[in-house]
């Protein structure tokens, strides 16, 4: 495998509580992995296991994929923001996004209105608050009126910004400093990739982190692998906004059946209308060496920052395969 500058792995750990993650943090080092990424659904929030990571393990390089643009007020995102920067400068990378329909109304009773507009406002605002100085702005999607951060950073985070299709690639290029994707072939790296550079060398900006979420489980029970991960694939290429990413990526034709038969109740269906090359495609599994050889194609494709989410398919152990997956 080759050298990679950036290679993370996805935390917390399941089946491990917060308080018990210092001894797995300090083996994340050992094993050579640079970086850990949170993430905020429905389990830990996305700032306190970095915020234990950075007391814990000071040599890992800190960040979320993703905070919803929604779910915080803005002055509370950026203390967030700012508290979490303070604690680990320069090791901190923030990622927003606008998150989907399901956290943002279902799960938290907030409209999931103009979700494009939201995420832009959101990291405009965190790009002018960062610096310390005071925001009286109108924005297109909430007014913030003399806010200033009472603890600034000295070195504000990268911020990347969660994107799919054209609009928010573009987005993350020209207002952030990156984007983060996921559920995506290393093939489909090669499609959204120069669009966010593209977008940088527009606004005159430095080319911009690609950070990737890549779901991975390293057994060679390839039976069980693809039968298991389809329950998750389904969870998440149903939600509208996944669903348009892989129409616009070009796998509509091998979803049609799925979505259809979801649309109609029939979950079984659903999941057994999802063709194994498609989770062939979004899931690395195989052996550890298989699974590295895998990433790598992502990295060739354009991923600065691969960022390993193990998927405990097929009996897998999380914290070996964070092991058996270590870059080396």
């Amino acid at each position: 495998m080759t050298k990679l500058n950036r290679y993370g792995i996805s935390i917390p750990f399941g089946g491990l509580s917060l308080a018990d993650h210092k001894e797995a943090f300090r083996e994340v080092v050992d094993l050579g992995y640079t970086d850990v990424w949170s993430s905020e659904a429905d389990g830990a929030d996305g700032f306190t296991p970095l915020a234990l990571a950075s007391a814990w393990a000071p040599e890992l390089r800190l960040g979320v994929a993703i905070i919803p643009a929604f779910t915080r007020g803005p002055a509370l995102l950026a203390q967030s923001v700012a508290s979490l920067a303070d604690m680990a400068p320069g090791r901190f990378v923030m990622g927003v996004g606008s998150s989907s329909n399901v956290i943002v109304e279902r799960w938290n009773g907030i409209d999931f209105d103009q979700p494009y507009y939201r995420t832009r406002d959101v990291v405009r605002f965190l790009k002018a608050a960062l610096t310390g100085e005071k925001v009286t702005e109108q924005y297109q999607t909430f007014k913030v009126g003399g806010f200033r951060l009472g603890i600034v950073p000295a070195e504000p985070p990268p911020i990347l910004v969660a994107a799919l299709q054209e609009g928010m690639l573009r987005m993350a290029g020209r207002e952030g400093d990156g984007a983060i994707i996921n559920w995506l072939s290393a093939d489909d790296v090669r499609t959204v990739a120069p669009i966010v550079h593209d977008a940088a060398a527009a606004a005159g900006k430095p080319p911009p982190e690609i950070a990737a979420r890549i779901f991975v489980c390293p057994s060679d029970d390839a039976d069980t692998v693809r039968e298991q991960a389809k329950f998750a694939i389904a969870a998440y290429l149903n939600v509208p906004v996944y669903a348009a990413f892989h129409r616009w990526l070009g796998r509509g034709h091998q979803l049609d059946a799925m979505w259809s038969h979801w649309q109609a109740g029939d979950r079984k269906a659903a999941l057994s209308a999802i063709p194994d090359s498609v989770v062939d495609d979004l899931v690395v599994h195989g052996t550890p060496e298989a699974c590295k050889e895998h990433i790598e194609r992502y990295v060739q494709a354009g991923v600065d920052t691969p960022a390993l989410s193990v998927l405990p398919l097929a009996g897998v152990d999380t914290r070996q395969a964070v092991r058996d997956l270590a870059p080396g």
